[in-house]
């Protein structure tokens, strides 16, 4: 059995019930009117359920930042250009990056992890070395990649979440990206998944003009006619028109739930990385909470498809996994909501 069929198998196809029904009650029962917390109290249930226990604590939390080259580039789809990938590497090693920042303030730790940067690291840079190949091949003219560099970006990521776990148990993990011109290959996998027509799906990542956002159009919808990834076969789709970053981040994902770690998903790209888990494995979607609502249009006909809201909307299209650094807060705050909020038994309060 190879690694991501071991992980998949190792994901539990339900969540602990009588931990979900405990929270229910105590939230039903706490000293303020029912469900007046509105989706914290959801969120605070869920964990719950993950965690077996009404009184979650996420002390290590971890941010991994997944990074890639596209060979897609070639076609103009961005405003910068392939080389700031690998100098963005190199800022996050550093700390100065705005994931960082953010996740320092959600007390989160934060490593990147090169997946396929076409750019040769120092092996002592403080980041997670999982290269399968430099970058993508340009999917307008072949295949982004091979069948087996899909399966091994998965695995990386995999491999990743167990490298952390044996460091010391993780409660919380977020998801990041980096990679120039990624929202192009993202907005091919939604695409690819939904049938719904590219225009619908494809925004301005870094901020191109009219004329650039058509060209970036037509560039996704060749790769697609090109090579029709089947929309039943998701390591297909990610081998003709995804990316190493997001097979990554997929595989952060599956390693997450098989472990039993919640996972928060980013913007667009994180989001797609969880799009090609939970479609191998239905069962992932149960442990993934999305952070918030990108500017890029297509993040919403990704979230309608994974069946998750967005926890916030603050017009971010950064990436990096700042969204998730955000929300960091919020699922801890929730947790608390759940285990210290007292119920009306609790403060002798009665005939309510």
């Amino acid at each position: 059995m190879s690694l991501l069929e071991h992980t998949i198998s190792a994901i539990k196809e339900t969540l602990n019930q009588e931990a979900f029904k405990a929270a229910k009650d105590r939230l039903l029962n706490q000293a303020k009117p029912a469900g007046s917390l509105g989706i914290m109290e959801d969120i605070s249930a869920r964990l719950a359920a993950i965690k077996g226990t009404i009184d979650v604590r996420l002390t290590n939390k971890r941010i991994v930042t997944c990074a890639g080259d596209h060979g897609v580039t070639q076609e103009g789809i961005s405003l910068f250009p392939a080389e700031v990938t690998p100098q963005m590497v190199l800022n996050f090693a550093g700390g100065g990056a705005s994931v960082n920042v953010i996740g320092k303030h959600a007390g989160a730790i934060v490593k990147a992890a090169d997946l396929g940067v076409n750019y040769d690291f120092d092996p002592d840079l403080p980041i997670f070395h999982k290269k399968v190949r430099y970058g993508t091949a340009n999917f307008t003219r072949e295949p982004a990649m091979t069948r087996q560099e899909a399966i091994r970006s998965i695995e990386a990521g995999i491999e990743i979440v167990a490298e952390l776990m044996a460091e010391a148990p993780v409660d919380l993990l977020g998801t990041g990206d980096m990679g120039i011109g990624n929202t192009t290959p993202s907005s091919a996998i939604i695409a690819a998944f939904s049938g719904i027509p590219v225009e619908k799906l494809t925004g301005r990542g870094t901020g191109i003009d009219d004329a650039a956002l058509e060209n970036k159009i037509r560039v996704i919808q060749k790769g697609l006619d090109l090579h029709r990834p089947d929309p039943k076969d998701p390591l297909d789709i990610l081998s003709k028109v995804g990316g190493l970053e997001i097979g990554g981040l997929a595989g952060l994902v599956l390693g997450a739930a098989a472990h039993g770690i919640p996972v928060i998903c980013d913007g667009l790209i994180s989001t797609a990385g969880a799009l090609i888990a939970c479609e191998l494995a239905p069962s992932a979607r149960q442990y993934l909470f999305a952070s918030h609502k990108s500017v890029e249009i297509g993040h919403k006909y990704m979230h309608d498809r994974l069946g998750l809201d967005p926890l916030i909307d603050l017009k971010f299209r950064l990436g990096e996994g700042t969204g998730a650094a955000v929300c960091m807060e919020l699922l801890d705050l929730s947790t608390r909501i759940l285990a210290d909020i007292k119920t009306f038994e609790e403060v002798g309060v009665t005939n309510v």
